[in-house]
């Protein structure tokens, strides 16, 4: 039987979500322990200035990454961190803004579990948006997939320790934010699956909202679709050349 533990990254700071954060331990299906998010407010700033746009990948991340971003993979990298530094077989690491409908949840984890190793990293998104590049297991109207292009979104996953220990190797200096990283496959070594449907839903609308977004205004907001829509191209077709 594989040895699980599963992570709820949580900002200190953030009181409105401890509620959440509790009823998050009691319907996890894996006993659950609160890993504290990296603040960006008390980073250091040489930490966070080491991240940039300079690494050469492709396709080049049009955005300069913000402290939060940042943030946001350090405490990704850290829950990847404690995987390996505990010998674990892996651990599902959980954000604090997302809701789990666990009937729902517990068919695709164990969906997940039947076909889990060391080097695999399971999403359960939030949302149906990834076409099925193939389909690896079956349980009723739930399936496992390795999707043809990732999708955005780190709410809840299940990440192999030898993934794990990839993805730390991989990212020590990063230059764009941490779902977006992922999608790059061919880079990061990783390949990523997912199920759905998942149990996972997006919460942080009743929580006070997302840390995450940034408000733009006028011609700055259409030039940032714009160069969204360039990226996202430019990733689907580098993606499909992959396949």
């Amino acid at each position: 039987m594989a040895r699980l533990a599963a992570f709820i990254i949580h900002l200190d700071r953030a009181t409105d979500r401890a509620p959440q954060v509790a009823r998050l331990t009691e319907v996890l299906p894996v006993t659950a322990e609160v890993l504290p998010a990296v603040d960006a407010r008390a980073a250091l700033p040489e930490e966070m200035a080491r991240h940039d746009r300079s690494l050469g990948l492709a396709p080049p991340y049009p955005f300069a990454l913000s402290d939060t971003e940042v943030a946001v993979f350090l405490s990704h990298r850290k829950a990847w961190a404690e995987i390996v530094q505990r010998g674990l077989d892996g651990a599902l690491i959980v954000e604090d803004d997302v809701e789990i409908d666990a009937p729902v949840f517990q068919t695709a984890f164990d969906l997940a579990l039947s076909d889990f190793a060391p080097d695999h990293y399971i999403r359960f998104p939030q949302k149906d948006r990834e076409r099925p590049g193939a389909v690896l297991a079956e349980d009723g109207n739930t399936r496992l997939i390795r999707p043809a292009e990732v999708a955005l979104g780190m709410q809840a996953q299940l990440v192999g320790a030898g993934a794990a220990q990839r993805l730390l190797d991989w990212s020590v200096r990063f230059d764009r934010p941490v779902d977006t990283a992922l999608q790059l496959t061919w880079e990061t070594g990783v390949e990523m699956r997912s199920v759905w449907p998942s149990g996972v839903s997006d919460i942080s609308h009743a929580l006070g909202g997302s840390t995450l977004k940034k408000r733009r205004g006028g011609m700055a907001r259409l030039s940032a679709e714009w160069q969204r829509y360039r990226y996202r191209s430019a990733l689907n077709r580098l993606a499909r050349r992959q396949r």
